[in-house]
């Protein structure tokens, strides 16, 4: 055990050598800098550092900081390389400047509302097994707070309170059309125009291409189901359990109505004790699938569907750098249009140019197969399509 240990100990301290050797600091870091509120860890470090996602840089010079993810307001750092010790002038454990303070969040929560608490990804079985709504009382068409709805397939107990949700999209991707082509990656959903959407008989919402999961295949491989995402939008409590039971609607953004799902509360549906960090790998095929609203393009502080999640190895605080595929384009100067040479080498007389960077995307929530980024910074719109790479290489 105590080699173990040892060998952890040294790992360790080669890895923050590793960092405080690398480390590239802004132009304008000062040594010191006093933490404020409304600051995010993002935001310090983007201020001092030439990589944000490089946080560790900072906080590994600061032994004073307990826990890198709950610094607060008043808070003094080290920046630049500072000394950290007992002598004049140096930083040791001191008091903040009030303990009710709020911890400075990774990201701004501000820009993050509906996603953290309203917003979930589901798997397969969740969504095919999950409780529905078949009634509202006295033959409603529709519900709202204070009525009793009636569900379907629910096991509790009275007095429980558990959320309605209702599906919002379904995520998924396709073999590649060609040869050596990454897979294809779509959002099904209101307002999607993609080529495998179905206009849907009910409220004109796309069809499903399936019932409740990947049972579709193509001569080129299978379809690989990413998940549901399902929008909270009201609470209800059991009132009485049985084959059929009934709820009390507490709580609901806009009407209920048969169809929609009832799934339990999340207790706690965001974690922010997390901080800015490169991938520990950077997953094949990762792209930007949606976005947080029906526009075309997104800039920084606007939320993405990313389609990669824990089973990649994603995790909160992972920064990935944004690109936009380069476009294949004619060679015209050594291929000219109606060339004998163009005509019996017309895949050679097109070529693919770099990939053109975006910005960066920080991961602030992970499902199993998708997660949501906000894109933190941007020098062109970001696009659904646009792919992540690793933030210290380049592709």
């Amino acid at each position: 055990m105590l080699k173990k240990l040892l060998a952890v100990s040294a790992g360790l301290t080669l890895a923050l050598t590793v960092y405080a050797a690398t480390t590239e600091w802004a132009a304008n870091a000062p040594d010191r800098y006093v933490v404020k509120k409304g600051d995010t860890l993002w935001g310090i470090s983007a201020r001092f550092l030439r990589k944000p996602w490089h946080w560790p840089e900072i906080w590994q010079d600061n032994p004073q900081v307990r826990n890198p993810h709950l610094i607060y307001p008043g808070d003094e750092l080290v920046i630049n390389g500072g000394h950290v010790g007992h002598g004049e002038g140096s930083i040791g454990p001191h008091a903040r400047v009030t303990q009710d303070e709020a911890p400075v969040p990774a990201i701004p929560l501000s820009a993050l509302k509906q996603w953290l608490k309203h917003t979930r990804i589901v798997g397969e079985d969740e969504y095919k097994y999950a409780p529905h709504v078949v009634g509202i009382e006295e033959n409603q068409l529709r519900g709202s707070a204070g009525q009793l709805v009636y569900v379907r397939g629910l096991k509790a107990e009275v007095g429980t309170r558990l959320a309605l949700v209702r599906p919002s999209g379904r995520y998924y991707d396709m073999p590649p059309v060609g040869e050596g082509q990454p897979r294809e990656v779509y959002r099904q959903g209101e307002g999607s125009n993609r080529p495998h959407d179905k206009p849907d008989a009910r409220d004109g919402r796309p069809a499903l291409m399936w019932r409740h999961g990947p049972s579709e295949f193509t001569l080129a491989g299978n379809v690989r189901f990413l998940g549901y995402e399902m929008l909270d939008f009201g609470t209800v409590e059991v009132t009485r359990s049985g084959g059929v039971s009934s709820v009390l609607v507490t709580y609901s953004d806009f009407e209920v109505r048969p169809g929609d799902y009832v799934l339990p509360i999340e207790d706690k549906p965001y974690d922010d004790q997390y901080q800015p960090h490169g991938p520990s790998r950077a997953p094949d095929n990762m792209r930007v699938i949606a976005f947080s609203d029906a526009l075309n393009a997104v800039g920084p502080m606007q939320v993405v569907a990313l389609s990669r999640g824990s089973e990649d190895g994603i995790d909160n605080g992972t920064t990935f750098s944004i690109y936009h595929p380069g476009e294949q384009v004619a060679d015209r100067t050594d291929y000219p249009d109606g060339s004998v040479r163009k005509f019996f080498h017309p895949r050679d007389s097109k070529v693919t140019l770099p990939p053109e960077f975006i910005g960066h995307v920080m991961v602030f929530r992970t499902f199993n197969r998708v997660s949501y980024g906000l894109v933190m910074d941007a020098v062109k719109p970001v696009h659904v399509g646009d792919f992540l790479h690793d933030p210290d290489k380049t592709p």
